[in-house]
């Protein structure tokens, strides 16, 4: 594998803005939709306005980094350019959380949903498969995995539209019980429990983020990459706000029987076993494009942390003919089977804590490079460069401190890991130049 070789640039806006809706899995919200519901005491659609403000802010931050670095990253480039080498290195080990047990709950929400449909299969092997698919797509190359995401991207969109079309459907035939009023449902439901459902639903925007990985392999990424952020963002709050409103005003007094199979039980109420059976064939297929966009995130995370040498060479190495990580694929895929035993639960205490991390630096990175550092003051650069990001880590704090404790145990522990791993590393790349310097001197 040669060092001179680059990724290949050749992703689109297009391109981009399907990976990173891939990432995001616009489903996610009948997947959750019993936590959801549960945690907003119904109130999904005035929760998921107020974290839409609120990651609006985020989204614009990572814009503002991705204009200023136009290279992949994300908030590990950010933070250590802007702010500092080693916090940069901490919040990059932060992010390799998020991405890497974003690979595993996919492969395992893959063998979940497969063995319910199929028994006799057990969901080891559905798991195997799936991590064996993506590999191979991803070595492939990004823009095949960015077509084939594209295709089930789509579908989800076509689902999410058809199931509002039917709930429109109903109403026009008088089956509106909840009136017109988004905000009639809402009485004798106290703002805090509001505050508290946007804090969960929050997370059904995580993914944005990801696409500022592939900025190397996109064409004029310091443009494409802020346009296809703030794209991503509000294609998904128009498809969360349509899809929660319609639901409030048809059915706000629906129950359900389990929290993991609500959106299930909601379809089944809805539509029948009919609509119930084309849910499950979407969500399985939007688990799959969020497996590929997924490992496309972590691999080139750990291909730029491979280049700036904070990871040992191989891997920042690139294959001569897909000029695609390789080395970083295999070895994600082979993390990804850790779904073999781990626990959903663990597995998204994990994603949280390295999610809001990075968010967290990104904001403050945004006020480091452009306020401190280059002293851009003017007013509209106040409002931008200052309020909004300070607004934006203001209320990623607010959700940090709303993480169970098991979640900051894993997390912190995972940084304890990462703060050893920082000084092994130092003390070998130390010694390397001390025996460099001695030959040299020979």
């Amino acid at each position: 594998m040669s060092e001179n070789l680059t990724l290949k640039r050749n992703l689109s806006l297009s391109h981009v803005v399907t990976m990173g809706l891939a990432w995001m899995s616009p489903m996610i919200f009948f997947t959750s939709f019993g936590v959801l519901h549960d945690g907003s005491h119904g109130q999904l659609l005035a929760a998921y306005m107020l974290a839409f403000i609120a990651i609006v802010f985020t989204a614009s931050s990572y814009g503002q980094m991705s204009r200023a670095f136009p290279v992949s990253g994300s908030a590990y480039t950010y933070v250590s350019r802007s702010m500092n080498p080693f916090i940069g290195f901490l919040v990059g080990w932060a992010v390799l959380l998020d991405y890497i047990f974003s690979c595993i709950i996919a492969v395992l929400m893959f063998g979940i949903n497969l063995h319910a449909q199929f028994p006799a299969v057990p969901s080891s092997v559905w798991i195997v498969l799936l991590t064996i698919v993506v590999m191979g797509i991803n070595i492939a190359g990004i823009k095949e995995s960015a077509n084939i995401s594209k295709v089930f991207v789509l579908m989800q969109i076509l689902f999410i539209a058809g199931f509002c079309a039917l709930l429109v459907y109903k109403a026009l035939q008088g089956g509106m019980t909840g009136g017109l009023n988004p905000l009639a449902a809402g009485e004798g439901v106290s703002f805090s429990s509001i505050l508290a459902g946007a804090s969960l639903v929050c997370f059904s925007f995580l993914g944005f983020d990801s696409i500022t990985t592939m900025a190397e392999e996109t064409r004029d990424p310091s443009r494409t990459i802020p346009r296809a952020i703030m794209i991503i963002v509000l294609l998904a709050g128009l498809m969360y706000f349509a899809t929660a409103y319609l639901i409030q005003q048809m059915y706000p007094n629906f129950a359900f029987g389990h929290m993991d199979s609500a959106g299930f039980e909601l379809m089944q109420s809805i539509g029948g076993s009919v609509l119930a059976s084309i849910f499950t064939f979407v969500i399985i297929f939007s688990i799959l494009s969020q497996g590929m966009s997924s490992m496309t995130t972590v691999t080139r995370l750990l291909f730029v942390m491979g280049r700036t040498s904070l990871l040992p060479k191989p891997f920042a190495s690139l294959h001569p003919k897909f000029r695609t990580p390789v080395f970083n694929i295999i070895l994600a895929s082979l993390i990804s089977l850790s779904a073999l035993f781990i626990s959903l639960d663990t597995a998204i205490k994990f994603v949280n804590f390295g999610a809001l991390t990075a968010f967290l630096f990104v904001n403050l990175s945004v006020i480091s490079h452009y306020i401190i550092r280059r002293r851009q003051r003017s007013p509209r650069d106040l409002l931008i460069r200052l309020v909004c990001p300070l607004f934006g880590s203001g209320f990623v704090l607010y959700l940090i401190t709303l993480l169970d404790t098991g979640s900051l145990v894993l997390g912190g522990g995972w940084l304890l890991a990462g703060l050893a791993f920082y000084a092994l590393r130092g003390i070998k790349m130390r010694q390397a130049a001390s025996v460099a310097k001695a030959e040299g001197m020979a």
